[in-house]
């Protein structure tokens, strides 16, 4: 079955559409050609019919006789006739140009028909050539752009601007050059964070790594003093402890920003999960001298990956017990409404400069005013990511030397 969808293509609908114009004026031409022709035939036949009537009444010949012989049926026909056209020369191979009238004639159909049908044949040879001129400058254009989209060029785009089954395959490889072009920008970005990531790992590695490798070296060299051994070897634990902290830190933030960690989220209570983020704070707390407090509902629930929304708690309990004296005090608020549920966590530490605040979740950022805290600067941006992560937010105030509020949200 023909199917005529190819019809929706303006340009082929107009190509069409003179097309049957210009079939309308053949067939025209045709119709007045035949009754032209037909015409001259009838004055032809007349001339002829009058020459031979004048010629016999001029020898005599009745009337009566020289109608009889014009206005005989073709069954009067006989060999008598034909035998005397070929006595006076005249036979059916004889040429045209030695019959005057029917050369004549013929040279009139031929000027007629020159004169009609030529004009029309050069005018559908016109369009027909326009049309497929069109096309093919349209053809070209999308060759360069799709040459284009192959070079990894995405700025021109090909031509949408009517309908058709050729504007329509353009439109849907200019969807699939769209789409190329944001995997291209995914793994450039991708290239880009793996190389900043290992850039930022081999960057923090070498502080605890040269202070291993020195401590290692006293201890050599100090081998019969036990107080220098012990109080290297206590070092040499910390600054372990310390680059164990910060590849798991580094190792979370990169599979949450490659989007390789699936949330289960499930309803929580929020009392027990603000004491299980802190649970092994409490300790570190009480040795320093601060105070954590816990503020809220025992009822309240939430819904959320009970784990990494702990580990972002954690991190910002950690963060503000850095960052404060002794005496201090955190305080952990909790509240639900009907979207949203709002966690604080408050302290009353040296607060942040105004010049800092927008750089603080940045990784390993360390303002000059923390310059001596053992942060190393991935538990917020590693908080960020987690509340990111789970549809949330994450801000803070803060005023310097009174203290800062983060604000944790997470819908409901």
């Amino acid at each position: 079955m023909i199917s005529f969808r190819f019809m929706q293509d303006k340009a082929v609908r107009m190509y069409c559409m003179l097309l049957i114009l210009l079939s309308l004026l053949l067939l025209t031409g045709a119709l007045f050609f035949c009754f032209y022709m037909t015409g001259n035939a009838k004055t032809m036949l007349l001339t002829h019919d009058e020459t031979i009537a004048s010629s016999l009444a001029s020898q005599g010949i009745s009337d009566a006789v020289i109608a009889r012989a014009l206005t005989a049926p073709d069954a009067a026909r006989n060999g008598k006739g034909v035998l005397l056209l070929l006595k006076t020369g005249i036979r059916p191979s004889l040429e045209t140009q030695l019959l005057p009238s029917l050369h004549h004639f013929q040279k009139r159909a031929i000027c007629t028909a020159l004169a009609i049908f030529l004009p029309v044949c050069l005018l559908l040879a016109s369009v027909s050539l326009l049309f497929l001129s069109r096309r093919d400058r349209l053809y070209r254009r999308a060759l360069a752009v799709i040459d284009n989209y192959i070079g990894g060029c995405y700025t021109s785009h090909l031509p949408q601007n009517s309908e058709g089954t050729v504007y329509r395959m353009f439109s849907s490889i200019d969807r699939l050059a769209t789409m190329l072009q944001a995997q291209n920008e995914a793994q450039q970005r991708t290239k880009i964070f793996l190389k900043n990531t290992i850039s930022d790992i081999s960057h923090q590695l070498k502080t605890p790594l040269a202070a291993l490798s020195m401590y290692q070296e006293i201890m050599e060299n100090e081998y019969d003093a036990p107080a220098v051994i012990q109080n290297f070897a206590a070092k040499t634990g910390l600054a372990l402890k310390r680059m164990e902290q910060l590849i798991q830190s580094m190792l979370k933030i990169t599979r949450l920003d490659a989007g390789n960690v699936v949330f289960e989220k499930k309803q929580c209570n929020l009392s027990k999960l603000v004491s299980h983020a802190v649970s092994e704070l409490t300790t570190r707390a009480d040795n320093e001298g601060k105070t954590i407090l816990l503020e809220g509902s025992d009822t309240d629930t939430l819904l959320c990956d009970a784990a990494w929304t702990s580990e972002a708690i954690s991190n910002l309990v950690k963060n503000a017990l850095d960052h404060m004296d002794t005496q201090g005090t955190v305080r952990i608020a909790w509240e639900v409404s009907a979207f949203a549920g709002i966690i604080r966590v408050s302290d009353n530490g040296s607060g942040i400069a105004p010049g800092d605040i927008h750089h603080i979740f940045k990784r390993f950022y360390r303002s000059s005013q923390a310059s001596d805290t053992p942060s190393i600067g991935l538990g917020l941006p590693l908080a960020k990511s987690i509340v990111e992560g789970q549809g949330g937010s994450i801000t803070l105030q803060s005023t310097l030397d009174v203290g800062t509020t983060f604000t944790l949200m997470l819908p409901s």
